[in-house]
């Protein structure tokens, strides 16, 4: 399984949004630049950010984007979401009924697909742990590796002069 470098991006810039604290709208050019991210495209996640309620956008020569609910109530399992869709990542295509095997098959095909059944337990434990951790848990390991990301994301967007 991979995943876009926009799902990065967002927990990212969620991380600088949290880090800064101010409440204020960060325009995307700062926002792109904390990381030196092409502008548009990061502006295409935090506008999926929007839609799922995850940041706030305000219009307008002061405006930009800011976190819509505290850390501790975002989950990495809605960022996820929000950047790749909530499809399943396995589809199964039944090939099992195809081919030589397919017609061979005695007793019919009257339950799921036994890979299907495994993918499926697998992506729903997968789900489960993205869900228990929400941005401040990331934020709280982030923070006991580099105390200081805290100042320096500050720093970088301008708002902590020292």
């Amino acid at each position: 399984m991979r995943m876009s470098r926009g799902v990065e991006w967002a927990v990212h810039t969620l991380l600088n949004l949290a880090w800064l604290g101010s409440g204020e709208p960060v325009p995307v050019a700062t926002l792109a630049a904390g990381h030196d991210l092409p502008r548009a495209y990061l502006n295409k996640q935090l506008q999926q950010l929007v839609k799922a309620g995850l940041l706030e956008s305000l219009p307008g020569t002061r405006g930009g984007f800011l976190l819509a609910r505290p850390a501790e109530s975002i989950t990495l399992l809605e960022v996820v979401d929000a950047i790749e869709g909530e499809s399943t990542l396995f589809r199964c295509a039944e090939i099992r009924q195809c081919g030589t095997v397919g017609a061979r098959s005695v007793g019919g095909f009257t339950t799921d697909c036994a890979v299907k059944t495994s993918m499926g337990r697998a992506e729903l434990a997968w789900r489960n742990a993205l869900a228990e951790q929400t941005l401040a848990d990331v934020q709280a390991e982030a923070d006991a590796h580099a105390p200081d990301m805290g100042r320096t994301v500050r720093t970088a967007f301008g708002l902590d002069r020292q």
